[in-house]
Parts: structure tokens; C-alpha cells; sequence
């Protein structure tokens, strides 16, 4: 399969800088690309152009407004439709509600709905992400893809339950409950999806479970 190689470079400097949480130099985005400063400057520039990297006051580069306003358009009927049933979700489960997609071997945030009195926040937000071997959202996307050998124990726990239950797997006593926004094999959607909560507390697994999937029915009526 042939690539365009200066739209994959261009793309890495998108994934590596989104990564910093203090913008990167020049020279920092040439040395993990393995490419001569000058290149790392063109690829930057260009992107800057488009407006979805800026550069402050030092010369190092971050993230810029075109991406968020690209991120906006992304799956619009599908994050449209999920907002009122994550409120939903939150209220009824106590927990923050999210809707998660796969990014090849990653788990990614596109909306997310906190409980209007939520006991202790969860970090958890539009654009967090982890592998998919990791965490409810994460095992919920690896449930929609073909079984493996190498399958971990939640993960076929997952597969048998209908829904995946993790504790602890992202962050120090959070509790996950998500499931694949399919009933049975794909969604039927562009990318693998899933919907779960997510809390710092004594969550009660068994009605979270249960308030997650009748959400994910929910959501997919609103869909169909």
C-alpha cells in the first residue's frame, strides 16, 4: 500500500504535539521524527497555516483551534445523539458518563457528561484516551473485534457478560462500566464505539451495568 510521506510526517507532528502539555520545539519534533530541522519547520509552518498548530511567544508549537473545530465535525449524528443520553446516563448511574471510539489500538473520549452532584470527579474528558487492552471503554471496543488467543480474562469475562467491568485498570479506585454500542459483532457505525460510566467511589456495578445498557439500546433507537 503506498503512503504519502510528507502527509505521515505531517500527521506525526499533529499526534506527538498533542501529546505535550507544554508544545514542543523545532527541534524536539525533528528528533522524534528523525527528519533535518529544515523539514520539521516546513511541516509545522504548513500546519500552521491550516491553523491546527500555533506557536507561542518561545517558538515551540501546540495544538491549535482547527483541530478542536475539526473534532467538533467529527461524527456529528453520532455525538448529537449521544449528549441528552449521557446526561441521562450520568444521572442515573452517579458516575461520568462517556462515549468512546477506537483510534486503531486506542480508546478516545468524544463526549463525555458529568452527574450534577458528582461525588469525586473522574480525570476524564473529550480527548482522553488509552489502549484498548485497558479500562471498561477500552475492553467494551476490543469486545466488537475478533477473539484472540492472547485475550485477557476480563476481556472474556466482558464478551460473556454482554458488558465490561473494570477496577482500578486507569486511574487509583475508579470503577468502569462500559459496553459496545452494538448488541451483537459491529455497530453498523464508521469506527467501534462504546458508551459506560466511570466513578471515584463505591459505584453499585450491578445497576450501573444494567443503566448502561439500557442507555446503549437508547442511544442506538436514536440512531436507527
Amino acid at each position: 500500500m503506498s503512503t504519502l510521506q510528507t502527509l505521515s510526517r505531517g500527521l506525526q507532528v499533529l499526534e506527538i504535539v498533542s501529546r505535550s502539555s507544554t508544545g514542543l520545539s523545532i527541534a524536539e519534533i525533528a528528533q522524534v521524527l528523525g527528519v533535518h530541522r529544515a523539514i520539521a519547520y516546513r511541516l509545522a509552518s504548513t500546519l500552521e497555516e491550516h491553523l491546527l498548530v500555533v506557536r507561542d511567544d518561545e517558538g515551540r508549537i501546540g495544538i491549535g483551534g482547527g483541530v478542536v473545530a475539526l473534532s467538533e465535525r467529527y461524527q456529528p449524528q453520532l455525538r448529537a445523539a449521544a449528549q441528552p443520553v449521557l446526561r441521562s446516563l450520568a444521572e442515573a448511574s452517579g458516575g461520568t458518563a462517556f462515549l468512546c471510539i477506537a483510534q486503531g489500538d486506542e480508546c478516545v473520549a468524544i463526549e463525555v457528561a458529568e452527574p450534577e452532584t458528582p461525588f469525586l470527579k473522574v480525570s476524564y474528558r473529550v480527548g482522553s484516551r488509552h489502549p484498548v487492552s485497558r479500562g471498561a471503554a477500552g475492553l467494551a471496543i476490543a469486545m466488537q473485534r475478533a477473539p484472540r488467543r492472547t485475550d485477557t480474562e476480563y476481556l472474556q469475562a466482558a464478551r460473556r457478560d454482554g458488558f465490561a467491568l473494570t477496577h482500578g485498570q486507569l486511574q487509583q479506585g475508579a470503577i468502569g462500566v462500559a459496553a459496545p454500542l452494538a448488541r451483537t459483532g459491529r455497530t453498523g457505525l464508521s469506527a467501534e464505539a462504546c458508551i459506560g460510566v466511570v466513578a471515584l467511589h463505591a459505584l453499585d456495578t450491578e445497576q450501573a451495568a444494567s443503566a448502561v445498557l439500557q442507555h446503549r439500546d437508547r442511544l442506538l433507537a436514536a440512531l436507527s
